[in-house]
């Protein structure tokens, strides 16, 4: 088992580079971003050792409690959750980008506490709602255009791509279908030409459907349970 973490990553890698080759694409655009909520460091510094560079979490307070033992390592931290507004300031104090703004409210308060800290340019992801469950988080795609205008007027914040969660239970042509939506949103909201604003990352593809989302141009791909195994309690 103590090479479990090595072995996974390596038929991650192999299953990413086959699936580029499938539609023509170069593995190199695919950034694995390993989602480690649930994860002990050890095995975090087991994937660090095999050249993983980015951690993706979801609970403020963990990810917190394991920065610390990667403190001065070529790591960046991903925000992968729900955003909650008691949480903002240390997001942004902690996290290298965030992969799920879907409110303007909750960019004006990013925005804000950026600039009473002298930043700007702070990378961040729409996350779009394709499957219409209220369950998950994310804005209506009807609704997108106008959240990517509101929120690229916040010099602060500087919108990089679009995020999204794929359907449970569908056909692989059905998951697929979501995945492409979100790239066609993205090319949509380029030919828009809105000021500062050019798309160019697509957080798409978890440990189960990962494959199907860079066959649809995913560029990061959000992988826990292919990386560590079956979560511990």
């Amino acid at each position: 088992m103590k090479d479990s973490v090595s072995r996974n990553i390596e038929r991650v890698r192999e299953t990413i580079v086959a699936a580029c080759e499938r539609v023509g694409r170069n593995p190199q655009e695919v950034k694995i971003i390993a989602v480690t909520k649930g994860v002990d460091t050890e095995r975090m510094a087991e994937a660090l050792a095999c050249g993983i560079r980015v951690f993706g979490e979801n609970r403020v307070q963990e990810a917190m409690k394991k920065m610390p033992v990667f403190a001065g390592m070529d790591v960046e931290w991903h925000f992968i959750g729900r955003i909650q507004r008691n949480k903002i300031k240390k997001i942004l104090e902690h996290f290298h980008c965030v992969h799920s703004l879907d409110r303007e409210d909750f960019g004006r308060e990013m925005s804000h506490r950026l600039r009473s800290a002298g930043k700007s340019g702070y990378p961040v992801l729409l996350e779009v709602n394709l499957t219409g469950k209220e369950t998950q988080g994310g804005v209506r795609e009807e609704e997108l255009p106008e959240l990517v205008r509101r929120v690229a007027a916040l010099s602060e914040l500087r919108i990089v791509g679009l995020m999204t969660i794929g359907p449970l239970g569908e056909s692989e042509e059905g998951i697929r279908r979501v995945f492409r939506r979100l790239r066609e949103l993205k090319d949509m909201v380029n030919a828009l030409n809105i000021p500062g604003v050019s798309l160019t990352e697509l957080s798409m593809g978890m440990s189960d459907d990962y494959h199907l989302a860079i066959l649809e141009g995913a560029t990061m791909v959000r992988l826990g349970r292919a990386i560590f195994g079956e979560r511990r309690a």
